[in-house]
């Protein structure tokens, strides 16, 4: 570049010339201008593209490109300022991404360089300095009177900027000096135009509305009384970094102190970030809080009370932490004035703290121990420093503005770091490394203070990472380590103990709890539950067993006796509880205190004492003993006495008698739990653990009382089914069984002298134990249902369902929205009856009519649908209430209608007919009222207008003197209608068409005047007659010209036409409006709502503030252009399928932007318009952010109303007018509008975290930049919207690069985000816990408000339910348990789109409403179960956030926030007066992901701390209610299949062994064969979890009645809803049993796509394979074998009795995937899968080959779980692998070949066979691999003599042995089971067989298998795609509720495109 002399420098770092032209060969752009866009995509300004190293020369672009329109040459040499400033920070250009960006930057200055020119002077030093001095006049000295503070913020940056580069250019000597004063000017007043957020706290110029608050006023003040503090002075730092983000202090060491932040700040070493965000925290906390009980206007002054509530809220966790440690709180108290500056800056502290501890959050009592020693140092600062009164400088202990985050964060972010390293990405075991939990529970322990001490030492174990003490000079291996953690402040070696050796002593153990993969937990966390089962079931069979059978055997003696044993039972269970408690916690016994241990030692020495007292008891009681009992007599001796186990039983009882006794006394009992003395300690040390959490947790006594009730019903149900049903009927076929004696074997039975049929016993009985194990799941199914349903009916739900009963209830609606909606005030004290009703309606009309504006806005309804819809605002001079026209359809007509046939004398029946339906009446007063004033209005001249009052006082008397009839004839008003309504018409047409139209109007209106005079009035001829003083016929002709049309252009007016017209017009058509169901769904849940309980509405100013949190990721923001012409494999664009879907809403759609698609230019003109349609109907960010914002736009409306009512303006407010906006000319209204929008911002803030904003915003992908321009142009939509996200930067750090990391908040202004907030980080907070709970962590900092609404990113909000967000948020302080969670109720949205999704719609819905209503009441164990419930967000802030992190254990993250709520004491309720929209997965695979991610997590869960200790603390039942609906729920699941396992193993065992044949065939059985058949066919009571989707049918019978829900089920049936329920059973047992023995629990990414598509056979198979097909090929096995061997003696139908549940659940699983699967049957598309499954399963795999790309890379990671399992997981992998071998062992006995010879060589000989035929396998294999290229001659005649000697083999076994076909047909069913053996014992032994060298062999077998496995299920599919029907009937299967919408999906699926839209 040549213009070095005219910039008068050029000098780069180095000396180097910066400003030389480059060298040409330099002609390619870099990668940074090689960002990939979207067709028409603006590029990207090269502000955003800056590298985050060179982050400081972005304000220097973004100015150059501002001022580009206005001087091109100056923005030349800012960018050429920016260009020389990127080579200072990087002249080696060195920095990632630094080199392409200078190059893209040098290309652009040499093309401006040519291109621009100086405009205003004649070189570049005159030129700036005129463009700054002519910048500064027009936009700094006159902005402030014409310019927002976000406008002039804008304007200092850029004058800011200008200086500097015109410094750079000019020397300062040559600076004019006006220009120098602006610049000093300009620095002075920039920080009064700092950017904000919601507070504008330093902003100059007139002050906001939302700062002239006086709640804010006050707030603000009482935070800014500083001047009795002591002043800090900066000290300097130790960090060798730069401040890059501002100082807290002034340039001359002096603090810049403004308030109590900025003062802790300093004092402290906050981040100023940090301080800025907390201070507008608190302002708007104090605000809100202070302003919620006062009434008062105007105050200046914090009520006490506001501060001390506050302050209780805040530290009533660490208050209760002190406590439970026996430490003094160090809150200290102060009486004078000072005592609430000293609480606030406690409070600032706190929040401080909370604000910059990053992942430290999820550690509450870890922030309790920071904030305990920093508050005792805040004290001592302020009233324990000398200093502070002699007026010196107190010398702070934290050096530096991010002391705090490099001396106390970043050490226990290593920790974690280091820990979560541990792990090995989670695939470690739990109990190897320490999670959140055990970090956060060392804080439990007095040890904390002891060892950790303050300032934090080092060298404490708490910090320890390995195992051993290693010499100071031993390198230090984890400074690598330390590099990547991003961590650049503190240093990173490790930390040095006092005789100088580097720390690396014994790590700290888990703490409390060890997180270890055993179902083991099960039995530790719910003990009581499996003691009571198993207890009752031994008393039932014991009973059952006697010799009468009958429950009254219990009175018997001795039954009763042998009834007692169940307390020697229960000893043996204690003792393994005991047990169980010692091998789980072994791993923490390092961390725990010797009391804990001693507790652990003596209860399992208590227990083993138990079990030989009570056995040795009960022996010397026991009459006549036989056996052990006698042993233990004899042993006993002495002891011998009846009584003495009696006693026993008494002392052994007692722990549970007092417990009970305290069930009783909840109140009693929760105090005595949550006690801190040490005698109730003491007293308490042996019934529970000494834990901070889950003490107290109990309900009231009436709560209590409820669910109990609920399951002593339950249990008696269940109990009495079990024995009548399941046990009772099998004990005498039993007994029979038992007294056959040994039957006949036809295998090798190796214990053929067993003792009363044991094995057969075993085999009747294993499914009848775990069916009743598992049936209470069934029971606790039919009693929700019942209770939810009755509680549903309870609370008024469904008694508005449909139109019609809103139409009958339409009336009292207003009065009921008064009551719940709108606060009180004094006019509704005072005035009558209808005046009350008026303003009600008013009110009513206002929010209404902006619900039904909204439904037009989302293209619900059309515009004569919202016409019919609208409530007038004002009546005006109209006597009756004017209903919306829907409710008045067709009256006019009828009434019409009526009226002709009555005579002259009926007219008091006429009226009386009329005044019967109240809607006619209204419409008929309101008709002659309304065009009696329209008429009035219309005429010019007064004799027209003496006309019409003629005309009206003739009919007001006719009335009066009931001469009505008489007076007019009621025939003609017919014509009269058809007249007024073609007048009506005329009056509707644009007033810019008025002139065509004039002499039409003209002639109607006479026409209609003729009609009124000479046909309807019998006297009204002279009425019209000329009147006297007319001169001529000319002037009067003139009569009903002169018009007023100048009144089309008033809206009010225009309204009156139309209504009008509507009420003529409309038929009953308007009956059924609206037509969208949605539509109709959203108003009768309104109106419906309004009729249930819910608090009374506060006023807005008044209410909870509260904030909304969405976390997103990389889901879809808003659809591009792309992606809505991009068609699928059939051809199908979302366009052109949405169309389908929804054609109501795209042809309101295409009315309300007034176009046609088929218009060339509707692409170019609506393409914006098209692509929000799309996108509001997918799951997309766009549509929630749109519904979350309606929350503002509510509170706006609902603040308005307050006000409004408030002035008592009521009426004059609802005159006209529909909307108020600060556009208005009326400066009252101005402010209004003003001061509400203020108020809403006070009240609500929404913030999107998303999390990789800043990546994507520098990302070259054209992908990630759509998604940063659809973040920001939502933000510029909706201004209120901010934006977090973690920003990542690389720093030069010692020479080597690092990254470093904030939380950065931003918001939207005109061409780029702003940055408010920036708050570095001690590490990145995703490398240490899990995406989702640490991206909403880091941006939880910048939520505001008391309450916090948890939103995920496929929901959906409505305007109408926004409005109930006060009522709701007042449930946090009108209930006496105060909730700190509140569940919402959820609709789901995503229903409509085909079978499956109508499926999941359905059972998500019954779990969102009537699963949550009776988790909440009665059973009280609702949790949070994902998003949208609302959090106590105080409470929840100071106890661990908003949900959990750990990696893995907290897979599930959102539950484990209403653990940890329940376990501190909070309460979970749950609302259904309100509702939010949510999407779910729609299609099979996506739904299994679901399902399977869940299933991963209820598996960690049955494996977490959380669960151990709910379900060891939860009172009996409670605990109950936990157990079946959380992981109990899934073990339900898996033990449904394993009852059909054993049953059909049982069965195998049983036809293969001969056992069965024996039994059914002897005399005995056949004489009673019935109970036995019964006991055979016991497994079919799990088909009775057909009962689970009772509560369904339950919630579809309340809300849209009986009738509709039972036709719903049946129509669910014939869709085969019972196959997609079986299929998911499979899914839920797989994923959770293989969680809990292997780990490998993981989040899928389900997507949330909603175009249908045809899964391809591979990814069908991929991903059903392991989880579905093998176990339904297995139990197709079993079956076929069960069915061949045991056919001769069996009848068919007993088998089928026996055995049909089980063959539609192989069904199921097999071909389900394929039934579902859209165009799965469709020929072609057979083919090609068929065609893609041989090139999948062909390929090989290898580093970097994906799995849908290789079977080998697939089968590799599929056994993933395998390689990081533990010794008891292969162990029992091989176990259950054994079951394969019992095909081989049975089969090969009953072979033809055999002779029926039952030797053991049989079994041996097969093994042989077996053995041989995978050696020749492995020949021909290996022969392939080494001869079959280089030796083909050879590999030809090794597989001739393989084929040959197979052949000589087969005919020799054929002729001499007597081989049959039959046989060789048994073998592979023997066989093939065995080869799977193999299979999965090398998968096991992986690492074995890898040193052995046959895994390859190993992977062959596999591969073998597979090739068998998709081949028997890709036959039937092929068979069934053979015929065109099946394709036809699966489509109307899988889219029946599409058909039923008007989806022709078959002419989708198959590609037909008959619309045309134009959108290329």
């Amino acid at each position: 570049m040549a213009s070095g002399s005219k910039h008068g420098g050029g000098e780069g770092a180095g000396g180097s010339k910066v400003g030389k032209t480059p060298s040409r060969k330099m002609t390619r752009m870099s990668t940074m201008l090689d960002v990939q866009q979207e067709e028409d995509a603006p590029a990207p300004p090269d502000s955003e593209l800056v590298p985050s190293s060179l982050n400081s020369i972005v304000p220097i672009l973004r100015v150059a490109n501002e001022i580009e329109s206005l001087n091109p040459r100056v923005a030349y040499l800012c960018r050429f300022y920016a260009f020389e400033k990127a080579h200072k920070l990087d002249p080696k250009s060195d920095k990632r991404g630094v080199r392409q960006f200078k190059t893209y930057l040098l290309h652009r200055l040499e093309k401006d360089e040519e291109e621009v020119k100086p405009q205003l002077a004649k070189n570049d030093p005159r030129e700036i300095q005129k463009f700054y001095q002519w910048y500064y006049h027009n936009f700094i000295r006159e902005g402030p009177a014409k310019s927002k503070p976000e406008e002039m913020n804008k304007h200092y940056q850029i004058a800011s900027v200008l200086y500097d580069v015109l410094k750079t250019i000019i020397p300062a000597e040559k600076v004019d000096d006006e220009i120098n004063r602006y610049a000093r000017e300009v620095e002075r007043k920039k920080s009064h135009f700092t950017p904000y957020n919601i507070l504008p706290l330093h902003v100059s110029g007139a002050a906001s509305a939302i700062m002239e608050l006086p709640e804010i006023r006050a707030a603000v003040s009482a935070l800014r009384k500083v001047d009795n503090l002591p002043r800090p002075r900066r000290q300097p730092s130790t960090s060798s970094q730069p401040e890059a983000d501002g100082s807290l202090v002034s340039g001359d060491g002096e603090s810049s102190v403004h308030d109590l932040l900025d003062w802790l700040g300093l004092q402290f070493g906050f981040q100023k970030g940090n301080v800025d965000n907390q201070r507008e925290h608190m302002v708007l906390l104090l605000a809100n809080i202070d302003i919620k009980e006062k009434d008062q206007e105007e105050y200046s002054l914090l009520d006490t009370n506001t501060v001390r509530s506050l302050k209780d809220k805040v530290f009533k966790n660490y208050c209760s932490w002190c406590a439970y440690l026996h430490r003094d709180s160090h809150l200290r108290s102060r009486s004078d004035a000072e005592s609430q500056q000293l609480e606030l800056l406690y409070i600032g502290l706190y929040f401080l703290i909370w604000g910059e501890a990053s992942n430290v959050r999820f550690m509450p009592e870890c922030l309790c121990y920071i904030f305990h020693h920093m508050a005792d140092e805040l004290y001592g600062t302020i009233f324990g420093n000398v200093h502070s009164v002699s007026g010196g400088v107190f010398e702070p202990a934290y050096k530096g503005e991010r002391s705090f985050l490099r001396d106390i964060v970043t050490p226990i972010y290593k920790v974690m770091f280091k820990e979560v390293q541990r792990s090995k990405s989670s695939t470690l075991s739990h109990s190897r490394w320490r999670n959140y939990d055990d970090l956060n529970e060392y804080f439990w322990s007095k040890d904390c203070f002891d060892k950790l001490g303050w300032p934090m030492d080092t060298g404490a174990d708490f910090f320890a990472e390995s195992e051993s003490i290693h010499p100071k000079t031993e390198v230090v291996d984890s400074e690598a380590i330390h590099l990547k953690t991003g961590v650049v402040d503190s240093e990173t070696i490790h930390p040095k103990t006092e005789n100088g050796q580097s720390l690396r002593g014994k790590r700290k153990p888990k703490t409390n709890f060890v997180e270890i993969r055993t179902f083991w937990h099960l039995f530790r966390s719910f003990d009581r539950m499996w003691t009571f089962f198993i207890l009752a079931f031994q008393a039932m069979l014991i009973i059952a067993w006697s010799p009468s059978g009958s429950v009254t055997a219990l009175f018997d003696p001795d039954v009763f006796r042998s009834v007692l044993s169940i307390f020697i039972t229960a000893a043996l269970l204690n003792f393994f509880q005991a047990a169980l408690d010692i091998m789980l916690s072994w791993k923490s016994w390092g961390s725990m205190q010797y009391i804990q241990i001693f507790r652990y030692l003596l209860k399992f020495a208590v227990a083993t004492a138990w079990i030989i007292i009570l056995p040795l008891s009960y022996s010397s009681s026991a009459q006549n003993p036989t056996g052990l009992i006698k042993f233990f007599s004899n042993w006993a001796g002495d002891w011998r006495s009846q009584y003495l186990y009696s006693y026993a039983i008494v002392i052994y009882m007692l722990p549970n008698i007092l417990a009970a006794m305290l069930f009783m006394l909840p109140p009693l009992r929760k105090a005595i739990e949550r006690s801190n003395w040490h005698v109730i300690i003491f007293l308490m040390w042996w019934a529970q653990p000494k834990l901070y959490v889950g003490r107290g947790m109990h309900e009231s006594m009436f709560s209590l009382l409820k669910y109990t009730l609920f399951w002593i019903l339950l249990l008696i149900s269940k109990l009495a089914f079990s024995y009548y049903v399941e046990i009772n009927p099998l004990v005498e076929p039993t007994k029979t069984i038992m007294d056959l004696g040994a039957g006949t074997y036809e295998w090798h039975e190796f214990f053929p002298y067993l003792q009363h049929n044991i094995g057969v016993v075993i085999t009747i009985w294993a499914p009848i134990v775990l069916v009743y194990f598992m049936d209470t799941q069934i029971w606790y199914a039919i009693f929700s249902t019942i209770f939810g349903g009755i509680h549903g009916a309870f609370s008024h739900l469904g008694e508005i369902r449909t139109l019609g009963m809103l139409r009958s209830r339409f009336e009292s609606v207003p009065s009921a929205f008064t009551d719940r909606f709108m606060p009180s005030s004094k006019e509704d004290l005072n005035g009558n009856q209808d005046e009350l009703e008026r303003r009600n309606i008013a009110k009513f009309s206002y929010i209404w009519n902006e619900f039904i504006n909204s439904l037009r806005e989302e293209d619900l309804i059309s515009n004569k649908e919202k016409d019919l819809l609208l409530v007038p605002y004002s009546s005006g001079n109209v006597s009756v209430v004017q209903w919306p026209p829907f409710l008045l359809a067709s009256k006019i007509p009828i009434a019409l209608d009526m009226a002709k046939d009555f005579k002259r004398t009926g007219q008091g029946e006429l009226i009386k007919k009329i005044k019967y339906d109240n809607y006619m009446f209204s419409a008929v007063i309101e008709c002659y009222e309304t065009l009696r004033d329209i008429l009035n209005n219309l005429l010019n001249d007064e004799e027209d207008r003496k006309i019409i009052s003629q005309i009206c006082s003739k009919v007001e008397s006719s009335i009066d003197d009931n001469t009505f009839l008489e007076s007019f004839q009621m025939s003609e008003l017919l014509q009269l209608s058809n007249k007024l309504e073609k007048l009506l018409n005329l009056l509707k047409v644009e007033y810019g068409d008025i002139e065509s139209y004039t002499t039409q109007i003209i002639n109607v209106l006479q026409d209609i005047m003729e009609i009124i005079t000479q046909d309807v009035m019998t006297n009204g001829r002279g009425i019209l007659l000329k009147p006297v003083g007319v001169a001529n016929e000319i002037e009067w002709k003139q009569m009903f010209t002169n018009l007023r049309l100048e009144l089309m252009e008033n809206r009010s007016w225009r309204e009156k036409v139309v209504r009008l017209h509507l009420l003529l017009t409309v038929k009953e058509s308007a009956i059924n409006v609206p037509i969208n169901l949605d539509a109709r769904r959203r108003i009768t849940f309104f109106a419906n709502s309004l009729f249930m309980n819910m608090p009374p509405a506060p006023k807005v100013r008044n209410m909870l503030s509260f904030s909304v949190l969405t976390p997103f990721y990389k889901e879809e923001v808003l659809y591009s252009e792309e992606e809505l012409k991009k068609e699928n494999e059939d051809g199908i664009s979302i366009v052109f399928y949405l169309h389908k879907i929804y054609p109501d809403e795209w042809r309101n759609f295409l009315e309300r932007i007034k176009s046609d698609p088929k218009d060339d230019d509707f692409s170019k003109n609506h393409m914006e318009d098209l692509r929000h349609w799309v996108s509001y109907r997918g799951q997309t960010l766009s549509r929630t952010v749109r519904g979350m914002m309606y929350y503002r736009q509510a509170l706006q409306i609902q603040c308005i109303l307050d006000m409004v009512q408030d002035r008592g303006q009521l009426s004059s407010f609802f005159g006209g007018q529909r909307t108020i906006s600060p556009e208005q000319d009326d400066d009252d209204q101005m402010i209004l509008a003003a001061r509400s929008l203020a108020i809403a911002d006070m009240k609500f803030t929404y913030v999107v975290s998303c999390q990789v904003y800043g990546m994507q915003k520098k990302s070259h992908e054209a992908k990630d930049r759509s998604c940063y321009n659809n973040i920001h142009n939502l933000m510029l939509k909706f201004p209120s919207l901010r934006v977090a996200y973690i920003d990542e930067i690389e720093e030069i750090v010692g020479g080597k690069p690092q990254k470093i990391y904030y939380s950065v908040l931003v918001k939207g202004i005109d061409k780029h985000d702003e940055e408010i907030y920036r708050i570095k980080l001690p590490g990145k907070p995703t490398d240490v816990g899990e995406g989702k709970p640490e991206n909403q962590n880091h941006a939880i900092i910048f939520t505001r408000g008391e309450a916090l609404q948890t939103i995920d990113m496929n929901q959906d909000n409505y305007l109408e339910e926004a409005f109930k967000i006060r009522n709701t948020l007042e449930e946090f302080r009108y209930r006496h348990h105060r909730p700190t969670i509140l569940g919402l109720r959820e609709h789901i949205f995503t229903g409509s789109v085909s079978s499956l999704a109508w499926f999941m719609s359905n059972q998500e819905t019954s779990f969102v409403t009537i699963g949550q209503r009776i988790l909440a009441n009665p059973l009280k164990v609702r949790f949070h179960y994902g998003h949208p419930d609302i959090f106590d967000r105080i409470f929840h802030l100071t106890r661990g956030g908003i949900s959990k992190a750990s990696k893995t254990i907290n897979l599930s993250e959102d539950i484990f926030a209403g653990f940890n709520s329940t376990l501190r004491g909070g309460n979970v309720t749950h609302h259904e007066y309100i509702q939010v929209g949510k999407g779910r997965d729609v299609g099979m695979n996506q739904i299994s992901l679901f399902e399977a991610k869940v299933s991963n997590g209820n598996g960690e869960q049955t494996l977490s701390r959380d669960v151990y200790r709910l379900g060891r603390r939860f009172d009996f039942y409670r605990m109950l209610s936990f157990y079946f609906t959380t992981v109990g729920f899934y073990f339900s699941s898996m033990v449904t299949v394993l009852t059909v396992y054993v049953f059909l193993y049982g069965r195998l065992y049983l036809v293969m062994s001969g056992l069965e044949r024996s039994i059914l065939e002897d005399p005995r059985i056949q004489q009673n064969s019935k109970p036995l058949e019964n006991a055979l066919a016991s497994q079919s009571v799990f088909q009775l979890g057909l009962l689970l989707v009772l509560p369904m049918v339950m919630e579809v019978g309340l809300e849209k009645g009986f009738r509709t829900a039972i036709g719903e089920f049946i129509l669910m049936q014939l869709q085969l809803a019972p196959v997609f329920f079986t299929f998911q059973l499979g899914t839920k047992a797989h994923y959770y049993g293989r969680t809990i023995l292997h780990g490998g629990a993981k989040y899928r990414a389900t997507g949330r796509g909603f175009v249908v598509f045809h899964a391809r056979f591979a990814d069908n198979y991929r991903m059903y394979s392991r989880s579905h097909f093998v176990k339904g090929l297995e139990l197709l096995i079993l079956l076929v074998v069960y069915e061949v061997y045991g056919h001769s003696y069996r009848s068919s139908t007993l088998y089928l009795f026996v055995t049909f549940s089980m063959w539609f659940l192989v069904a199921s699983w097999l071909f389900a995937p394929f039934v579902f699967n859209p165009s799965g049957f469709d020929w072609q598309k057979t083919v090609d899968d068929w065609t893609d499954w041989k090139k999948w399963m062909g390929n090989r795999g290898g580093i970097g080959i994906p799995i849908d790309s290789s079977w080998e890379s697939w089968w590799e990671s599929e056994h993933e779980h395998l390689k990081h399992t533990s010794i008891r997981g292969r162990v029992l992998e091989i176990i259950l692998a054994l079951r394969f071998l019992i095909f081989q062992y049975g089969i090969v006995y009953h072979l033809n070949i055999v002779h029926h010879s039952k030797s053991v060589l049989v079994y041996g000989l097969s093994w042989l066979v077996m053995l041989t035929v995978l050696a020749a396998l492995k020949m021909v294999s290996m022969g392939r691999r080494r001869f079959g290229t280089d030796f083909q001659l050879m590999f030809r005649i090794l597989k001739g003599l393989l084929f040959l000697g197979f052949v000589s083999v087969m005919t020799v076994l054929f002729i001499v042995w007597g081989l049959k076909i039959s046989d060789v047909f048994a073998a592979l069913l023997g066989f093939m089971p065995t080869g799977w053996f193999l299979l999965l014992i090398g998968q096991a032994c992986r690492p074995l067989l890898k040193k052995m060298g046959i895994w390859d062999s190993i992977k062959e077998l596999g591969r073998a298998y597979e090739y068998v496995m998709g081949l028997l299920i890709f036959v039937p599919i092929v068979v069934l795609s053979w015929f065109p029907f099946v394709s036809e009937f699966q489509t109307r299967l899988l889219f029946n509720q599409a058909f039923s919408r008007g989806l022709h999906i078959s002419m989708i699926l198959a590609g037909k495109k008959d619309i045309g839209i134009n959108i290329t």
